[in-house]
């Protein structure tokens, strides 16, 4: 083994500059949450960047890629959360390097790349005696490409079926055999092939198209997808038998033993706890560096799963403090060179992981309290039941492996089946959710796509073109030769200025002509992504396919949603420049109306840090730059500090934007020419919208003027009406409310008056209940808290005795029960009132010596009073 550098980062760097000699262009690695694919909760694979690629519905800038992308698997038949960290091999967060052909080579290449890679002396050098091969049992192909071309003795090339040898997209489309090279961990392993060898590299050969009907026909450019995990062929070539020994993992837990004290290798416990916490800190920090914050669904929800599983780690390392940023940033710092996203969301992480570890802390008390509360009703060696095992784990975030431990610690066991049916009922309905596409009509815009090709958009420079045909006309998701009068269509053309929607700006709307027609268009959409469809309504006439057109975007329109792009844009920088750099965006909305950005962010923004993110945008506003959009590479783009918006998809060419000398992003979307046409940026508003996400909302130019007017329209006509200047408006207003407030004082002061003074008329009522003075009343319109005041007064008159008072107020009934303190000891106020409650359809409770109650039912207060009397002759005997 003679490469130079073995560590992770070498071997990383030594697979992406082998494939770049080999012609493929070297592709930055894709987000884990996947870009237009609703398909995917987290990118899984190193061909989920390219998967439109491999489909069709985008065309190839380059005909061969290679990568080392940054994958999760969370669930399903990939991974287990439970096992991680138990196993040498099984991790959430890893990397899968790959080589792509789009169309380009095929088996024999890619077998020749892969072999050399791993045995050429000046890359892996791996011996060729310890490395095997399996081929999909049909694969008459591949098998003799091993054989012949390689030189793979028979006895190392294992046939296998379906399940180990043979990928699919999904239940239909492209599909094909595989070739995985395995690594021979030697005699000491055992004789089962299935333990003693290690799967280092799968070689898909995407030849086949699947239909509906499960039938497979040759694709007429067959492509390869590949893949090799980095932590198996790093533990391979630094000679460790677990990937947990690699300095990808090593340099973590080695952290992991700083923060709680412990030493890796003294207790097999202490090692499961190092490890589970060293892998779901990757997890962690790359999550958070993507955008993705804890949250009760959704990839927020994986996150926070992940992460406390962690925490709850940490207890078998007896730390009782926050301590999972300190891993976390330790990922920073082992990867941050090789992604600069993680350097980028270090204050992110900083910030959200010991909020989530603080908030988890108090969680797993509740959750241990519902455990005692269950166990309260078993008697000693219970089982639990699937469902609570589950609530355990989806509501208070309990792995059902915590669950066991705290059983075996308490005694209990936890019914296993039980468990595993409420999570895959809960996967199913995750399943369900998570199902996307393109709707009904998405096989025909694919259709489409394959027959046209891409649109190309010349509306960055123009709204209008002539003379281009209808090639093609959608009505109800089916292709139709001609549309009339009232249908609603889509129509696709080669060259447009409408722009379609992405980025968050909505598409354009405007109008076509045609010789025979006339079109309102009211949306225009990307169901692919290089696919336009104009979603048009047939005002006048009927339009044909093959008809010359006019498109004439609403140019005001058009404007004022340019104005709002490069206001969210010049608003993204303000809020990192008062905020912080954690502050990333979340989504947006870009329309003709407003602009709305959603970002990440803890806490609310506070009125000065508003102003003042108000007042740097519209500085940049006032300095009137020209705006310079240039297209680059996409890892030139981000090495120069441009910022990538949320959910977007990238090619390896990407277009920027930049205004002014600060704000530089990637966008696609149309801005304006000079920072000064926007006009004028107002703030309408700023909120949370989930944990750690804010939304802001803003108007520019028009619209900016239009709410300025009308709120200036307000403040003049509040002038009018106070007879103020409007520079006086606020102080007269400030002065009206302290007169009012002092008023309603002074109304509260003459009922409390009239209230108790009206006792005296009161005790005339005083009856003799078993020697016990009694006082039973009513009183109308007093207050509830008056009526406190009135039950003393009259209390203080009896001096021995018990008094209800009921008042019927606003439609409510108010009771108040007051027994003296020589009577306690016979009579009960919270027991007195509750008959008596129950006759106004109320409840109440209270002090042996004070009780009240509120009810809905006015006409039974005299029933009350009747319960009243009647409760204090029982108690006393009568």
């Amino acid at each position: 083994m003679t490469m130079a550098d073995t560590s992770g980062r070498g071997i990383r760097r030594a697979f992406l500059r082998f494939f770049e000699e080999q012609g493929h262009r070297r592709a930055h690695s894709g987000s884990l949450v996947p870009g237009d694919d609703p398909t995917l909760l987290f990118t899984n694979a190193g061909m989920v960047q390219f998967k439109d690629l491999f489909t069709g519905e985008r065309q190839a800038e380059h005909p061969r890629a290679t990568s080392s992308q940054k994958c999760l698997r969370v669930s399903g038949k990939h991974n287990d959360l439970d096992n991680v960290g138990r196993t040498p091999r099984h991790h959430t967060f890893f990397e899968m390097l790959g080589n792509f052909s789009f169309g380009d080579y095929f088996k024999a290449e890619a077998i020749d790349f892969a072999w050399t890679f791993l045995t050429a002396p000046e890359w892996c050098g791996l011996p060729v005696e310890r490395l095997w091969a399996s081929v999909h049992h049909t694969d008459d192909e591949a098998y003799e490409l091993w054989r012949d071309r390689i030189g793979l003795p028979e006895d190392r090339i294992l046939k296998l079926g379906d399940k180990d040898n043979f990928w699919a997209m999904g239940e239909t489309g492209p599909c094909g055999p595989c070739s995985e090279i395995h690594w021979d961990r030697g005699p000491e392993h055992g004789d089962d092939l299935e333990e003693r060898l290690l799967e280092l590299w799968n070689l898909v050969f995407m030849q086949f198209e699947r239909s509906a009907d499960g039938e497979t026909k040759p694709l007429p450019n067959p492509s390869i997808d590949t893949g090799m995990g980095l932590e198996r062929i790093a533990a391979v070539l630094q000679g460790v038998e677990s990937n947990y020994d690699t300095d990808l993992l090593r340099a973590i837990i080695r952290r992991g033993e700083e923060v709680s004290g412990r030493a890796y290798g003294e207790d097999p416990e202490i090692d499961l706890a190092l490890r589970v916490i060293a892998d779901h800190s990757r997890a962690t920090a790359f999550l958070i560096a993507d955008d993705i914050l804890p949250d009760n669904e959704g990839r927020g929800y994986v996150l926070r799963r992940v992460m406390r599983r962690a925490i709850r780690f940490g207890r078998v390392l007896e730390l009782d403090q926050a301590f999972f940023h300190e891993t976390c940033l330790a990922v920073c710092d082992l990867m941050g060179d090789d992604y600069p996203e993680l350097e980028q969301s270090r204050e992110a992480i900083a910030r959200s992981v010991p909020r989530e570890e603080e908030l988890f802390r108090r969680t797993l008390d509740r959750g241990l309290q519902l455990i005692g509360d269950w166990r309260g009703h078993q008697g000693a060696g219970a089982t639990m039941d699937g469902e609570t095992a589950f609530r355990l784990y989806d509501t208070f975030g309990f792995p059902v492996d915590l669950t066991r431990v705290i059983g075996e610690e308490q005694g209990f066991s936890v019914d296993a089946e039980g468990f595993e049916a409420a999570l895959e009922a809960q996967r199913a309905r995750g399943r369900a959710a998570w199902k996307g596409g393109s709707g009904g009509d998405g096989a025909v815009h694919r259709e489409l796509f394959d027959e046209l090709g891409a649109t190309d958009f010349v509306g960055y420079d123009k709204l209008a073109v002539d003379d281009v045909p209808a090639m093609a006309l959608v009505k109800g998701g089916s292709r139709v030769d001609s549309a009339t009068a009232g249908d609603e269509v889509e129509i696709v053309v080669p060259s447009t200025p409408f722009y379609g929607e992405a980025g968050g700006q909505i598409g354009d709307v405007g109008l076509i002509r045609a010789p025979g027609a006339l079109l309102q268009v009211l949306d225009t959409q990307r169901p692919l992504a290089e696919l336009f469809v104009h979603r048009a309504r047939v005002t006048e006439g009927t339009l044909k396919v093959g008809d010359r057109l006019g498109l004439e975007v609403d140019g005001p329109a058009r404007t004022d949603t340019t104005r709002n792009h490069s206001a969210t844009h010049l608003l993204h920088f303000a809020l990192r420049a008062v905020l912080g750099d954690h502050v990333r965006q979340r989504g947006s909305l870009v329309e003709p109306g407003r602009t709305r950005f959603d970002f990440s962010h803890h806490q609310p923004v506070t009125r000065d840090e508003m102003l003042r993110i108000e007042a740097l945008a519209n500085d940049m506003v006032l300095v009137n730059s020209a705006t310079a959009v240039k297209s680059m590479g996409h890892d030139a783009a981000l090495a120069e500090g441009a910022l990538a918006f949320f959910g977007d998809k990238y090619g390896a060419e990407v277009r920027t934007v930049r205004l002014g000398d600060d704000s530089f992003e990637l966008c696609g979307g149309t801005h304006v020419r000079r920072s000064g046409d926007i006009g004028f940026i107002k703030v309408l508003s700023e909120g949370g919208i989930q944990a750690g996400v804010r939304r802001i909302e803003a108007v520019t130019g028009r619209g900016a003027m239009e709410l300025l007017q009308r709120q200036d329209g307000i403040v003049q006509g509040a002038a009018e009406m106070l007879k103020a200047t409007p520079a006086d408006t606020l102080d007269r207003i400030d002065r009206l409310l302290r007169q009012q407030k002092e008023l309603e004082r002074q109304v509260e002061d003459l009922k409390r008056q009239l209230a108790t003074g009206s006792a005296f008329d009161l005790l005339d009522q005083v009856q003799d209940v078993n020697g016990i003075k009694v006082l039973a009343v009513r009183s109308d319109g007093v207050a509830p808290k008056q009526l406190r005041d009135l039950g003393d007064k009259l209390r203080d008159k009896l001096r021995s005795g018990a008094v209800m008072v009921a008042s019927e107020h606003e439609g409510k009934v108010a009771l108040l029960v007051v027994v003296t303190k020589d009577l306690t000891d016979r009579l009960r106020a919270g027991e007195l009132i509750r008959g008596a409650a129950e006759c106004v359809s109320g409840r109440g409770g209270g002090r042996p010596d004070l009780a009240q109650a509120g009810g809905s039912d006015p006409g039974g207060i005299d029933d009350a009073i009747a319960a009243f009397v009647a409760a204090v002759r029982g108690a006393t005997g009568g």
